[in-house]
């Protein structure tokens, strides 16, 4: 019987086993050292926060595991034969496979900074990193978090939740407006000082300054501002985790080089995921893509070698209070697209609905939830705005939420 190795058990890797049991017996393995089970990795704060318990992070019982037939080894791959066919683990012995699939994620980027390998300077993208900021912010006042992405806000409000004075260094000149357009930017960047968040726009980390015990001290920033702190988290992105294909003579390049079909150039080895890059370069960092990617790596190793499917980008997230939800098209930048926006800034709240030649190509909501699949429909049939504004009762996933959609309509009415 063949046997599938999965090195990584996040989303991408966890589904890529589920969809093979559901479809085969071929024997499975997900070789993890991260933690012994697959976890909700954006939940990860909600545990810092005390909201839930590590846990209550898994979605899956214990017997899960068993009644799927799905073997766990919590251990580390350092090193693959892919001749023989022989995975390399670091405290147990070598694991041999049919199928080998790399799930292995991403980490955080490190730039280099002066003073980045102090005590008490950490990034946040695992388990470990969980334990280690538990660890870092007992007994702290102040932190200084350096880069504006979503995992630097999500550790911003984590550290406020416990009283932590937070400082936050981001380079743009509003949060995050190469992704968010300048009204949604906006709004969160106002936000995120109402929350108690010292947030210096228009600033880099310079140096990280050490004191006693070579425990971080200070940040020194672009602008030679010194402000004191006794944690500094880096969260100035992830890139692919390559370490363990570069380690085996596995093609990389940014990420794992594979082809359309998440094959890379080495028989019956795949890659899925954060750590892929496809032909055209592209990597693709998000949850919902790394499901896609385990569904569709299973199809391909039970004979069904098709390219990956295009799928129409959508991504969902949360700035402290403001929950954050976009499908298709809609850029920060002005194209040649046009948009209809609709926005209650006392309360929070935000529409818009991005169209070209009265197509409907793109949607994005702040402070208010939308239904996914209706979203992903208008924007796959192609549907003309007219009929959007029409019907957006039917995208109402909230029904508190009803008097700003008929706002958003009439507003649609009167352009």
């Amino acid at each position: 019987m063949p046997h599938v190795v999965i090195i990584g058990n996040g989303v991408a890797g966890t589904t890529a086993a589920r969809s093979l049991r559901k479809n085969c017996d071929y024997r499975i393995t997900i070789v993890s050292g991260e933690h012994p089970s697959f976890f909700s990795r954006p939940a990860l704060m909600y545990a810092y926060m005390g909201h839930m318990t590590v846990k209550q992070l898994e979605p899956y019982e214990d017997h899960f595991w068993d009644k799927n037939r799905i073997d766990r080894v919590l251990d580390y791959v350092t090193h693959v034969d892919t001749e023989r066919r022989l995975c390399f683990l670091a405290a147990a012995g070598p694991l041999s496979y049919d199928y080998l699939i790399l799930a292995t994620g991403s980490v955080a980027n490190r730039f280099g900074w002066p003073g980045e390998d102090l005590d008490g300077v950490q990034t946040f993208t695992s388990m470990q990193d969980l334990v280690r900021l538990e660890h870092n912010t007992r007994d702290v006042r102040s932190a200084v978090i350096v880069g504006g992405g979503l995992i630097g806000v999500e550790v911003a409000e984590m550290l406020r939740s416990r009283g932590v004075d937070v400082h936050f260094l981001v380079r743009e000149s509003s949060y995050w407006n190469t992704i968010l357009a300048a009204e949604e930017s906006a709004m969160i960047t106002r936000h995120i000082k109402h929350h108690g968040v010292h947030l210096h726009l228009d600033t880099q980390l310079s140096t990280l300054e050490g004191g006693p015990g070579n425990r971080v001290c200070a940040a020194i920033t672009s602008d030679g501002q010194r402000i004191e702190c006794q944690v500094a988290v880096l969260t100035a992105g992830v890139r692919p985790q390559t370490a363990l294909a570069r380690a085996s003579d596995i093609p990389t390049r940014r990420g794992i080089l594979v082809d359309d079909c998440l094959r890379t150039p080495i028989p019956n080895v795949f890659a899925i995921g954060d750590c892929a890059e496809f032909p055209s370069g592209k990597v693709e960092q998000l949850w919902y893509t790394a499901r896609h990617h385990g569904h569709h790596v299973a199809s391909v190793i039970l004979g069904e070698p098709r390219p990956l499917p295009q799928y129409t980008f959508y991504n969902s997230a949360k700035f402290f209070d403001i929950e954050y939800q976009t499908y298709g098209a809609v850029s920060a930048q002005e194209d040649n697209t046009t948009s209809i926006l609709w926005q209650d800034i006392q309360r929070e709240r935000l529409l818009r609905i991005v169209h070209s030649n009265d197509i409907m190509t793109g949607i994005q909501a702040l402070g208010m939830r939308l239904r996914a699949e209706q979203c992903l429909a208008w924007i796959e049939q192609r549907t003309p705005v007219a009929t959007v504004l029409r019907d957006l009762k039917k995208a109402d996933f909230d029904p508190e939420f009803s008097s700003a959609f008929a706002a958003v309509r009439l507003i649609g009415e009167q352009a």
